[in-house]
């Protein structure tokens, strides 16, 4: 039984720290066979309701500035909306369409276009630094710029422009702010430092950045750090998602095009490959985050069971004491008849009790074939 059937991410668990499209992302995953945990880390306030956009906005329609930036297609069509519910939406407009329009990428581009703009120029790599390097070799000494923001301050954008002379006005288009309801926020740090997930998607920095700050008010920092340096996977929608984790020395995986499709497609190729393969009693088995694959064929395991089996792929082949697994069991106490019951529930899991050899008044070992350490020194 060919086990791509499940699809590529069957037996993974996956965090989603997203507010925003956090749908559309768990469905990509989920088609793919994997499993969400939604836990969005920041909520956005409505346009609407921003003084501080609406202020923003009145200041550039009286004082025209000479080049403006486009960072973001939801947030510059929800401008250019919430500027029409407030009565200025074509004194808007009319201010845009005298302006240097520059657009970070081609939604954006899109966006400028549906609003019948037109931009005068877009970086091919969709980079804010690009922006930055055409602005600053164009020449900003006493130019007025306006800057409309994804959430939070580009890092270095803005202090860049004004070192060289520019008048920069931020417009916070839409400003992220705590999630009303913290407990699944608290949940996913918790199942991230247990190794309960296998995976955390980022798609953007403030969302990265409310993570590692809400588990540093809980006293979780280190150990969330730690998960996501050696177990889980951080995976973000590009570098500048990456930044508030590659600060604190985590690695991240990120798509070569910053959109949701090609992060997935990221997961479905970094997940599987850090998959445990052994060849065991004439079988495939392949360990995956709450799941094995037997030959193909997915085969769900309870939480206590992969404790265990984990515990026995870390050494394959060789016998593992009934007090280690015990060890390795969440919340098991002292009791090694919880191994016992443990262990059958595997076998039974698993469907192939031979998979799993009981070593008597020792403990247990993985039925690994002969001379599969060999086999698998070069993989």
């Amino acid at each position: 039984m060919d086990g791509r059937q499940h699809g590529p991410l069957a037996g993974f668990t996956i965090g989603v720290t997203a507010a925003r499209r956090a749908d559309e992302l768990g469905a990509l995953l989920q088609r793919r066979g994997g499993s969400v945990v939604h836990a969005p880390a920041l909520r956005i306030v409505r346009l609407a309701d921003d003084t501080e956009l609406l202020a923003a906005t009145k200041e550039l329609i009286d004082n025209v500035p000479d080049v403006v930036v486009a960072t973001t297609a939801i947030g510059f069509r929800g401008w250019i909306e919430a500027a029409d519910g407030w009565g200025h939406g074509e004194e808007l407009l009319a201010c845009l369409r005298g302006v240097e329009l520059l657009a970070r990428g081609p939604k954006v581009r899109g966006a400028i276009r549906a609003a019948g703009l037109v931009e005068a120029w877009s970086p091919g790599s969709e980079s804010m630094a690009e922006v930055l390097d055409r602005l600053l070799g164009e020449g900003v000494e006493g130019r007025r710029v306006a800057l409309q923001l994804h959430g939070v301050p580009l890092p270095g954008f803005v202090e860049s422009l004004r070192a060289g002379g520019a008048d920069v006005v931020v417009v916070p288009v839409y400003r992220w702010m705590p999630p009303e309801d913290l407990a699944p926020v608290d949940r996913l740090i918790d199942a991230t430092v247990a190794r309960a997930v296998d995976a955390v998607t980022f798609t953007s920095a403030p969302a990265a950045a409310a993570l590692l700050s809400r588990a540093e008010q809980r006293g979780r920092l280190s150990a969330l750090l730690d998960a996501l340096h050696h177990d889980v996977l951080a995976a973000c929608v590009g570098p500048v998602t990456a930044l508030p984790l590659q600060a604190r020395g985590i690695d991240t995986v990120q798509p070569e095009r910053f959109r949701l499709g090609p992060l997935v497609q990221v997961l479905c190729a970094e997940l599987p490959a850090r998959a445990r393969a052994l060849p065991v009693a004439g079988r495939r088995v392949e360990i995956r985050g709450h799941a094995v694959l037997v030959d193909g064929e997915l085969r769900p395991v309870p939480p206590a069971g992969m404790a265990l089996l984990n515990a026995l792929a870390r050494r394959p082949g060789w016998v593992v004491s009934r007090a280690e697994l015990l060890r390795a069991l969440p919340g098991a106490g002292r009791d090694e008849h919880a191994v016992e019951t443990a262990m059958a529930r595997l076998r039974t899991a698993l469907g192939e009790p031979k998979l799993i050899h009981t070593v008597v008044k020792r403990g247990y070992r993985l039925a690994l074939d002969p001379a599969a350490d060999s086999k698998y020194a070069d993989e």
